[in-house]
């Protein structure tokens, strides 16, 4: 399969046009969004979307978050729709949210991963939003990426993992948030978090009061368990470097690393200098930065060549709860605390 590429920034009517046939036909495109970019099939048609999970080498029954552009689509979608839904629409919609709801009979089990659930957005990027408006349907889009290895944050990267796997590939620039929306179920009698990003639970509990975290969060999904939203699974967002989280002070972290002989460093802005092989991903105490940056210097990590690497630990409020999220899989849980580590 032959793999076109358009930029949306400077052919903005021929790549609607395109994304529209390809996707109406039931093919698989990968369009930027403002978390990353997304591989966008029909989320109406099984077939289409079965396409996604074959592209992304993806087991089946990890389910989609299914893409809207208006408020009014929603209701489609969802059995019915819950008061503390709707203000969080009206605070964070267009925007790195998604919310998982009892689904409609319209929602194929191909998007649920058999669940009867659903997980919606409506996503921020207005190349998104537009895409979604010319298709007249919904969409489902994970990440576009390989299975299991870090989420594209420019469509350079869409390509590097696609190329061949999908008809076409829309360049819509570097994405503004990082990693993957926030992730919200409001099944239950208690809201509940089940992926941070780029709404904080900060702003979800000032919003709609106290809600409960999923240990996934923090934690090895539970043998057995059953993913409910992306991003759940053991090891996810990963280089082909084998990474270990590093809990404790740079002074310790320093005198660690000595310690270990050839490796690499994914470090703070500022602290590549102690190091002979180091890549920052972002300023340390803002999570934003380092959003925007993990899984850029993940990828990049690996064109360097890296096979071990040990990453600073970010502090975990605000979108730091995000980035921790997504560097514990990033490393299969391979976390060490060194304070006073003297071994």
């Amino acid at each position: 399969m032959k793999t076109d590429f358009i930029d949306i920034r400077t052919d903005e009517k021929r790549a609607l046009s395109e994304a529209k046939r390809l996707i109406l036909s039931g093919e698989v495109v990968g369009i930027p969004t403002e978390t990353v970019y997304g591989l966008a099939a029909n989320a109406l048609d099984s077939e289409a979307v079965k396409k996604i999970f074959v592209a992304k080498g993806r087991p089946q029954d990890n389910p989609l978050i299914v893409h809207i552009s208006e408020f009014s689509q929603l209701s489609a979608l969802v059995e019915e729709i819950p008061e503390k839904v709707s203000l969080m629409a009206k605070k964070f919609w267009p925007g790195p949210l998604t919310m998982i709801m009892k689904k409609s009979q319209v929602i194929p089990d191909a998007v649920s991963g058999g669940l009867d659930t659903v997980a919606v957005r409506m996503p921020k990027s207005e190349y998104a939003r537009a895409i979604i408006t010319g298709c007249g349907v919904p969409l489902a889009a994970p990440s576009a990426n390989l299975s299991g290895s870090p989420s594209p944050t420019r469509a350079k990267y869409v390509l590097d993992d696609m190329d061949g796997r999908i008809p076409l590939i829309i360049d819509g620039g570097v994405c503004e948030v990082g990693v993957e929306s926030t992730v919200i179920s409001f099944v239950g009698e208690k809201p509940r978090l089940l992926r941070p990003g780029g709404i904080t639970l900060e702003q979800i509990e000032k919003t709609i009061g106290e809600i409960d975290v999923d240990n996934a969060v923090l934690n090895r999904l539970e043998e057995g368990q059953t993913a409910s939203s992306p991003g759940m699974k053991y090891k996810h967002y990963a280089p082909k470097a084998d990474i270990t989280v590093v809990k404790g002070s740079l002074e310790d972290f320093c005198e660690f690393v000595s310690r270990k002989g050839e490796c690499f460093v994914l470090c703070f802005d500022g602290e590549e200098k102690y190091f002979s092989n180091a890549l920052s991903y972002g300023r340390i105490d803002d999570g934003q930065s380092q959003a925007k940056r993990l899984f850029d210097a993940l990828r990049e990590l690996d064109e360097m060549g890296a096979e071990k690497v040990y990453a600073r630990c970010p502090d975990l409020k605000g979108m730091g709860l995000a980035v921790y999220n997504r560097l514990i899989r990033s490393a299969g849980f391979d976390i060490v605390e060194v304070c006073n580590d003297k071994k």
